[in-house]
């Protein structure tokens, strides 16, 4: 079974660890720890014999605010949100602002029908459903003499 498996952090966060030692830094807890700047949501992965479905929590922002974009296998989450709130009276000024952004990425199969993905947000959750190819592709074993 070959389902979309997470992608974060890249190849910087094992470069830290291979040079520190593992215990020196966790990448998850210590970088993408909620209030400082960028939060992984939590996801759900469901598949079935004609599809992928990704539930990504993400309370607080509207459809507007996700970029989700599929390029070589990999399907990439984000979302962005400043709120910037102003009150001003006359005896004192109030300015007040807050930004929030998540990310998640994931690794998707090669039986998947790219230009068929489809994204819907409601009540905070982000719905993703990647249909699977029908057909299955013959992808046999073929061996390669070397000259």
């Amino acid at each position: 079974m070959n389902t979309p498996a997470k992608r974060n952090g890249g190849m910087w966060p094992k470069m830290v660890q291979d040079f520190f030692g593992a215990d020196f830094f966790d990448w998850e807890k210590d970088f993408w720890a909620p209030g400082k700047g960028i939060e992984i949501p939590s996801a759900n992965v469901i598949e079935n014999d004609k599809e992928f479905k990704l539930e990504l929590s993400a309370p607080g922002f509207d459809k507007k605010d996700f970029n989700v974009e599929f390029s070589d296998g990999i399907l990439n989450i984000s979302a962005e949100k400043e709120h910037k709130a102003e009150e001003e009276k006359e005896n004192y000024r109030k300015k007040e602002f807050s930004y929030s952004s998540i990310r998640r990425s994931f690794t998707l199969p090669e039986n998947i029908l790219e230009d068929k993905i489809d994204a819907k947000y409601d009540n905070g959750i982000l719905k993703v459903v990647i249909p699977k190819n029908d057909k299955a592709e013959n992808k046999s074993k073929k061996a390669i003499t070397v000259g």
